[in-house]
């Protein structure tokens, strides 16, 4: 409130976090950490995907780690300092614009990663029940069929739901914004699972057939 006092609560309050969470959500830690510590460009690498899952292919699990929590740890930021400042709706703002920054970064000519991470990050600094319950979803999914793609769109699409369970219907419009936009990055994977081609956590690729998931 001390930061921005004239513009609280406006519309001009909700340009300034849609602005916000863009610039915090296109950071591309997973190329920076890659270019950081020797690991060569993501790009050449794998999938060539900027996220979690190609930054391992590296051979670095400490730089993958890494990865997944500084793209979360984005999405949480600029939720919480949204909700802070300017209260629930700017922080609904700023989450999805998050999304759309780390999804389409301006400084990788719109070409960023699958989004997963950065929105259980944003759904746990939301509404931190609903942001576990998805990860649980996840981990539950993933022990159960082994297919990593599968796991995180489950978890995905799972969220507007928690958020009836947990009588939050004010979020359950930005979840299925988010929902879509993660089921349109993961539209070649789902193309492979419809195929009964997507690969199995673990399971051996051929690098140029690499899509990943998170």
């Amino acid at each position: 409130m001390i930061l921005f006092p004239a513009v609280s609560g406006s519309g001009a309050a909700l340009i300034l976090w849609a602005i916000a969470g863009y610039g915090l959500g296109s950071i591309p830690f997973g190329m920076v950490l890659a270019q950081f510590m020797g690991l060569g460009n993501l790009r050449d690498i794998g999938s060539g995907s900027i996220g979690a899952t190609n930054v391992l292919r590296t051979g670095s699990k400490t730089a993958a780690a890494l990865t997944l929590l500084l793209d979360g740890g984005k999405g949480i930021i600029a939720v919480l300092m949204a909700f802070a400042i300017s209260g629930d709706a700017a922080a609904q703002i700023a989450a999805l614009f998050a999304m759309l920054g780390h999804c389409y970064p301006v400084w990788l000519r719109f070409r960023g990663g699958k989004g997963v991470a950065t929105l259980l990050g944003v759904l746990l600094a939301l509404y931190w029940p609903l942001g576990a319950a998805c990860c649980a979803t996840w981990l539950v999914v993933a022990a159960l069929r082994r297919i990593s793609s599968l796991s995180a769109l489950v978890a995905v699409a799972s969220s507007a739901l928690w958020c009836m369970i947990y009588t939050r219907p004010e979020m359950i419009a930005l979840c299925l914004a988010l929902t879509a936009l993660v089921f349109w990055r993961h539209r070649e994977n789902i193309a492979r699972l419809l195929a009964g081609t997507e690969p199995k956590i673990g399971q051996k690729t051929v690098q140029s057939d690499i899509d990943d998931a998170v």
